[in-house]
């Protein structure tokens, strides 16, 4: 064989090669991208305690039907304590066929990644690399409540509503209850704000004058858009008048 046609070869070789390494990455790439929307956070929930202890709740959504799944939240509150991790306990499964999980931690000034495991595979919802910074109302949820609660024996109660931007036209209402749901009432909510990730900030607020069993109050948040009715409504429990931050 001459020199020339040892070249030819070689090169050939070579070429090939690199061929089947690009297939391999992309295919490989193809999967960690669809990966990624088996698990993501759907929304999250900072309530207070009446002393000020501060308790964070995380749901993460999971998009999936393997064996022995698990979700994590990887979590980091302080210095001294450094990262730690809270186990999410499964919660409800949606009318889609994801699953809801909710993981719960003391914290309030917090940063957080989520850790998926099933079959062997582990995947991560950290925000794109730079965490989730503990403010985040909405995640993959179409919509929020965010209360900013008035102390207890104060006549206004403020309501929020963080949801997502799916069309111009779209009615947002609360509906709650005094009586333990003997009766109700619906109350609208009016824009407030566009946030940077560009959901929509919503508002209102009940005067709950007269209110003494602070028991017999519940809410839901109703979003109608497009035809649809979305609820936030604490995955069936409803809300209640607490010393609740948001969600």
């Amino acid at each position: 064989m001459t020199k020339t046609n040892k070249t030819t070869k070689i090169a050939a070789i070579v070429l090939t090669l690199a061929m089947l390494l690009s297939v391999f990455c992309i295919a490989g790439t193809a999967s960690a991208s669809a990966a990624t929307d088996r698990v993501r956070l759907y929304s999250s929930d900072i309530t207070f305690a009446k002393y000020g202890a501060a308790t964070y709740e995380v749901f993460v959504q999971t998009r999936d039907n393997a064996q022995n799944q698990k979700v994590t939240v990887h979590y980091f509150y302080m210095p001294s304590l450094g990262w730690a991790d809270a186990e999410a306990t499964y919660v409800t499964t949606l009318g889609d066929g994801s699953k809801i999980w909710k993981a719960t931690f003391p914290s309030f000034d917090c940063k957080y990644a989520i850790k998926y495991e099933a079959d062997g595979e582990t995947i991560w919802d950290n925000n794109n690399g730079r965490d989730y910074n503990g403010t985040e109302v909405i995640g993959a949820a179409p919509v929020a409540a965010e209360s900013l609660s008035s102390m207890r024996g104060l006549n206004d109660y403020q309501i929020n509503a963080v949801l997502q931007n799916y069309a111009y036209h779209k009615n947002v209402f609360v509906r709650y209850t005094t009586d333990g749901w003997n009766s109700y009432k619906d109350q609208a909510l009016g824009y407030s704000k566009t946030n940077a990730d560009g959901t929509e900030t919503w508002t209102t607020k009940l005067n709950l004058g007269g209110l003494t069993n602070y028991g017999d109050f519940e809410y839901a948040i109703c979003y109608q858009v497009n035809g649809t009715e979305f609820w936030a409504n604490n995955f069936g429990a409803n809300y209640t008048l607490n010393f609740s931050i948001h969600h």
